[in-house]
C-alpha cells in the first residue's frame, strides 16, 4: 500500500547534495502516485492516449540508466548531451545521467541544426545520449565530436558505436550506489536563449537546481501531489524536486506560439491539473481560443508565465477561465538566475498594467527571500570588483544585479561573457542581469527592456518596454519593438508593430493608414514623441524557447534596410 501523501510537510531539498536524488525522496513519500504523462504518440488524436510512470518506477528506471553508464566506464563530471524528446524517457534520463554524477548538456533542438551544432561543439562533449537523429548528426558533424565516446540511442536497438538504452532495462536499479559528492559539483550546462547574442552555456551546480525547487515551492505554496501540464520541458525538474506530476501535452516545445488549444484541454481534463506552466505566447494562443470558444479549465488553481512580460490582455484572459479563486503567476529571472521575483495577475491588472500602459517599464514585483539586489549604473564595460560598481538610488534607472543561492556563477562556453557579467565581492559575486530598470517605493523592480536593446540618441536614451508599452495600447497591435538605426550615440528610433493575426493585411493604403495611426498615438505621449518612423512586420522573429523574446538585432538591420530602401 502506498503512504498516504502529507501535502503540508516540506521535503528535505536541504540535505540532498545530488538533485537526481529528489526522485528518491517522492518514491520513498509517493512510490504510487504519477511522476509524467506523456502522449503515447506523436499523432495521437483527442482523447489522446498518454504513456506513465510513477515515481517509484520512475526512480527504479533512473537507477538502472545510473548504473548503465557506470558500467560504460563514465565518471563523474563527464559532459555528455542529452537529445530526447519531452517525455518520459527525457525525464529518466536527465536524473539518470545526475545520479551518476554526468554534467548533462542541454539544449534547445528547435534553436536551428546551426546552432545547436556549434553550441553542442562548444560545450565540448564526451558522449550523446539521444534519438537516431541526435547520432545521424553526430555521425554527419563529426570532426565537431571527436571527443564523444559515451554514446546511447534511445528509441531503437542498435545504432553503429552506440549502446542501446534497452539494455539498461535489464538492470538491477536497487543496487545503485549513490555516490558521495557534494552540492557545488557541476550539473548541467543550459544555454541561454541567444536573443542578445550567441547561446551562452551555463554551468547549473546540483545546489543550483536544488535551491530553484526549494525556492519556487515555498514562494508559490506548492505541494506533493500537485498535477503540472508542463508548456516547457525544464520545468518538468521543479516538479519532480516538489513532488508535482509532470504532464507534457500534445505540442512541439520550440513552437508554443502553435499549440492547439484543445490538446492543452485534453491534457488538463484527463488529469485533473491544477497547475500549468507556459510562455506568454503559448497562453495568448490558448487564452483567447478558449475566450472565443467559451472554454474553461475549472481545476486549474496556478498558472505561471515567464519568459518575457506577460502583457496584462494575457493575463486578464487566463484569470476568465481558470477557477474562480485561481491566480496567475509571472516570476522573472534568466537562465543564469531563476528565480529572482514574481508578480501576479491580481496585482498587474488591478494597479501596475494602466502604469506599463503609460511607459513606466513592465512591474516584475517584489524579489524571493532569499536574493540580494541591486541597481547600479548602466555602462557597457566589465566591472571587475563590486566598490567600482555605483548603486542608484530608488527611481533611477539602471542595470539590475543580484546575489544568491540560485544565482550561476560562470559561462563555460562564450567564457569572454564572464568579466561583462559578473562583479567580484569579497569571496562571493554578483551577477548582472543584463536588464535595466528602477525600484519603486515598495521595493519592487520595473523591467525597462535590456541593456543591449536601448536605443542611444544624441540627446537622451529610450528602453524598449517603456515605449513599446504606449505602442501595444493600440487595438490592432499584438506587439511592437523599439531599435535603432545609425550610429550609437546617434540612433534613430524605429517602432517595428505586429498587428494581430486578423488586423495583418497586405493591402498598402490599409497599412499606411494603420503606421499614421501609431506615429498620432506616439506623439500624444512625451515618452514617444520622438519616434518618426513606424514599419509594420506579419511576424516579429522570437526565440525558439518562448516564442516571445523578440530579436531586436535582426529587426534592426531590417529596418534599416526600409529605410535605406524609401530614402532611395
Amino acid at each position: 500500500m502506498s503512504k498516504k501523501i502529507d501535502v503540508n510537510s516540506s521535503w528535505p531539498l536541504d540535505q540532498l547534495n545530488n538533485v537526481g536524488h529528489v526522485i528518491t525522496l517522492a518514491a520513498e513519500r509517493m512510490p504510487e502516485a504519477l511522476a509524467v504523462a506523456a502522449p503515447a504518440t506523436k499523432n495521437a488524436k483527442r482523447p489522446i492516449h498518454y504513456d506513465t510512470i510513477t515515481f517509484a518506477e520512475l526512480e527504479l528506471r533512473s537507477n538502472q540508466i545510473a548504473i548503465g553508464l557506470q558500467n560504460m566506464g563514465v565518471q563523474p563530471g563527464t559532459r555528455i548531451a542529452l537529445m530526447v524528446p519531452p517525455g518520459i524517457d527525457f525525464v529518466s534520463f536527465v536524473f539518470g545521467l545526475f545520479k551518476a554524477g554526468v554534467v548533462v548538456i542541454l539544449i534547445d533542438p528547435g534553436m536551428g541544426r546551426k546552432n545547436m551544432v556549434r553550441c553542442l561543439s562548444e560545450a565540448m562533449p564526451e558522449g550523446i545520449v539521444g534519438i537516431r537523429l541526435a547520432h545521424v548528426m553526430r555521425m554527419l558533424f563529426a570532426s565537431k565530436f571527436k571527443r564523444c565516446k559515451n554514446n546511447v540511442v534511445v528509441g531503437t536497438s542498435w545504432w553503429p558505436r552506440c549502446i542501446s538504452a534497452n539494455s539498461f532495462e535489464k538492470l538491477n536499479g536497487k543496487k545503485f550506489q549513490p555516490l558521495d559528492q557534494t552540492r557545488e559539483a557541476e550539473a548541467a550546462i543550459i544555454f541561454t536563449t541567444g536573443s542578445t547574442g550567441p547561446p551562452k552555456g551555463v554551468a547549473y551546480r546540483h545546489r543550483t537546481f536544488l535551491e530553484q525547487a526549494r525556492q519556487v515551492r515555498d514562494f508559490f505554496g506548492i505541494r506533493p501531489g500537485s498535477v503540472d501540464v508542463s508548456g516547457f520541458p525544464l520545468f518538468a525538474l521543479f516538479n519532480s524536486g516538489m513532488g508535482v506530476t509532470t504532464v507534457f501535452p500534445k505540442m512541439d516545445a520550440t513552437r508554443p506560439a502553435e499549440v492547439d488549444p484543445l490538446d492543452i484541454q485534453d491534457a488538463i481534463n484527463q488529469f485533473n491539473a491544477d497547475q500549468s506552466f507556459g510562455s506568454p505566447a503559448l497562453w495568448n494562443t490558448v487564452s483567447r481560443y478558449a475566450e472565443t470558444n467559451k472554454m474553461k479549465f475549472p481545476s486549474i488553481k496556478k498558472v505561471f508565465s515567464a519568459g518575457a512580460p506577460v502583457p496584462p490582455h494575457v493575463l486578464a484572459r487566463i484569470k476568465k477561465i481558470i477557477a474562480d479563486d485561481g491566480e496567475t503567476y509571472t516570476p522573472y529571472g534568466a537562465t543564469e538566475s531563476l528565480p529572482i521575483a514574481s508578480n501576479s495577475a491580481s496585482v498587474v491588472l488591478g494597479e501596475t498594467a494602466e502604469k506599463t500602459n503609460q511607459g513606466f517599464g513592465t512591474c516584475v514585483g517584489h524579489k524571493f527571500p532569499d536574493i540580494q539586489w541591486n541597481i547600479i549604473r548602466i555602462t557597457d564595460e566589465p566591472i571587475n570588483r563590486m566598490a567600482d560598481a555605483e548603486i542608484l538610488k530608488d527611481g533611477a534607472i539602471g542595470e539590475l544585479i543580484v546575489k544568491g543561492a540560485v544565482v550561476t556563477d560562470k559561462y563555460v562556453t562564450r567564457t569572454d561573457a564572464n568579466a561583462l557579467h559578473k562583479i567580484k565581492d569579497g569571496d562571493s559575486f554578483w551577477h548582472r542581469m543584463g536588464d535595466v530598470g528602477y525600484f519603486d517605493k515598495l521595493g519592487r523592480f520595473w523591467f525597462c527592456g535590456r541593456k543591449s536593446h536601448r536605443v542611444i540618441m544624441e540627446d537622451q536614451t529610450l528602453y524598449t518596454i517603456v515605449l513599446e508599452g504606449i505602442v501595444n495600447t493600440h487595438p490592432s497591435i499584438y506587439r511592437s519593438a523599439l531599435v535603432g538605426i545609425g550610429s550609437r550615440g546617434a540612433q534613430t528610433p524605429i517602432i517595428v508593430a505586429e498587428p494581430w493575426t486578423e488586423k495583418w493585411t497586405d493591402n498598402w493604403s490599409a497599412q499606411k493608414a494603420l503606421q499614421l495611426e501609431i506615429l498620432e498615438l506616439c506623439q500624444k505621449n512625451e515618452k514617444t514623441a520622438m519616434v518618426q518612423h513606424v514599419l509594420l512586420r506579419q511576424k516579429l522573429p522570437v526565440d525558439i524557447r518562448h516564442n516571445s523574446k523578440i530579436f531586436r538585432e535582426q529587426l534592426s538591420e531590417w529596418a534599416q534596410t526600409r529605410v535605406d530602401s524609401r530614402a532611395n
